[in-house]
């Protein structure tokens, strides 16, 4: 009798698993149905001129690829990623004998009358890394040059309509001199 009793607890212990699970499943314990996220476009400003040609001191610069970007929802004009400047800078030491170690470079944006448009307060200064790459020298010998990546924010108040004149970039370098030197050592080999 104690085995059938067993039995007996077993098949009602499965019977309400089943009526439990069954129960659940009407009620709404299943899992949510995922919500679509809002479709995120990009919507691209040209800057014109794209690329320009520059020069200061012993340094020449081609910044080329420009453009800002800003990332919206579909919809609703909501942005989703404020506006950022990118492109591609190329510094030059066009020197015959001065070697540049860089040092940093900012970029200002400048309005019709010729003052700094500044960024909202979240957002970050914009600057770029003018080391040629991580653990590398930031030196610059005569002729050498270096590419960078632009990727800095943009401010929401130069998007308005004739409100930007300049871009300008702020270059910090230090210049030194630069010599070769030839070193000649008299010697013989012995045992011949």
């Amino acid at each position: 009798m104690t085995n059938s009793f067993t039995k007996k607890q077993l098949g009602l212990a499965v019977a309400c698993a089943l009526a439990a699970a069954v129960t659940a499943s009407m009620l709404g314990c299943s899992p949510p149905q995922a919500v679509a996220a809002p479709a995120i476009s990009d919507k691209i400003y040209t800057v014109t001129p794209a690329s320009l040609i520059v020069r200061a001191g012993v340094l020449s610069g081609e910044v080329t690829d420009m453009k800002v970007t800003e990332r919206v929802e579909a919809g609703t004009g909501r942005v989703a990623s404020p506006a950022k400047l990118t492109g591609k800078l190329v510094l030059r030491n066009t020197s015959a004998d001065q070697s540049v170690r860089l040092v940093d470079a900012k970029i200002l944006y400048i309005d019709t009358q010729g003052n700094r448009i500044k960024l909202e307060k979240d957002r970050t200064e914009p600057t770029i890394k003018v080391a040629p790459s991580y653990g590398s020298s930031d030196r610059l010998d005569p002729g050498q040059d270096t590419t960078q990546a632009v990727d800095v924010d943009f401010p929401v108040a130069a998007l308005k309509a004739k409100n930007l004149k300049d871009i300008r970039l702020d270059l910090s370098y230090i210049p030194s001199q630069y010599k070769e030197e030839r070193l000649s050592f008299a010697v013989s080999i012995g045992g011949q």
